[in-house]
């Protein structure tokens, strides 16, 4: 999700710094929410880019169309040592891990498709994750604002190694087993920036996600929805 909102924000040969917070609700049961303190690091060329959390390197690059090799880092994880409750603490650990993969951007006057695809590269999961998205941005002369609808596939192996808990689990845990399939899952973004002075720059970003059934129905999980909020002030060079 980092690497989408600088996606919005990035321009040819352009380096800026900054600080910024994120807030992310926890799906898993007896979690409070986490908050992230996020250093921003934002450079923009006409063959590489590294937007926070997410690097990458064009392949094709033109004011329509932009296709990538990414590699970004996913905080999604699961510290049994962190939960309240007797039973989860008894899971194994889900960790963050590194993905990896191909994104595509089609520009035009009607908005913008956006889309990933990427794998874990640490074998953790082992699994795919997609994304699909269509973004419109409203731009005054020192502010935009972008809405966007999407929906995000994650592979059976990706679910089951988040959100899935195996017989031995079950054993020591006393939580049903469950092995879910792959799933898609809706949500709903808006990201805001505003030009403060010519190198200052505040932005803010929310994204609404509404969990699938295979993830809600998890033992793991007593939420229905999860999503981020992302804020914070950059410096461009």
């Amino acid at each position: 999700m980092a690497g989408t909102l600088f996606s919005q924000l990035a321009a040819a040969d352009t380096f800026s710094l900054g600080a910024s917070a994120l807030v992310s609700p926890n799906p898993y049961r007896s979690e409070q929410d986490r908050v992230y303190p996020v250093p921003v690091v934002n450079y923009e060329s006409d063959k590489f880019f590294f937007r926070s959390l997410m690097a990458g390197y064009y392949l094709w690059k033109d004011p329509t169309h932009q296709l990538s090799i990414n590699a970004l880092y996913s905080p999604l994880h699961f510290s049994p040592s962190d939960s309240d409750n007797d039973q989860m603490e008894r899971l194994n650990k889900r960790r963050a891990t590194l993905m990896a993969g191909l994104g595509y951007s089609y520009n035009a006057d009607w908005g913008t498709l956006r889309t990933l695809f990427t794998g874990d590269t640490l074998d953790n999961s082992n699994g795919l994750v997609g994304d699909v998205a269509y973004l419109y941005r409203f731009k005054q002369q020192n502010w935009s604002l972008t809405p966007a609808v999407g929906v995000t596939w994650n592979s059976k192996n990706q679910n089951r190694y988040y959100y899935g808990v195996s017989s031995d689990e079950s054993r020591r845990s006393g939580l049903d087993s469950y092995h879910p399939d792959d799933s898609f899952t809706p949500y709903v973004e808006l990201s805001a920036t505003y030009q403060i002075s010519p190198q200052w720059n505040a932005f803010a970003m929310g994204r609404y996600v509404r969990l699938s059934d295979e993830v809600k129905d998890s033992p793991m999980v007593d939420k229905s929805w999860t999503g981020i909020l992302w804020t914070g002030v950059t410096y461009t060079f």
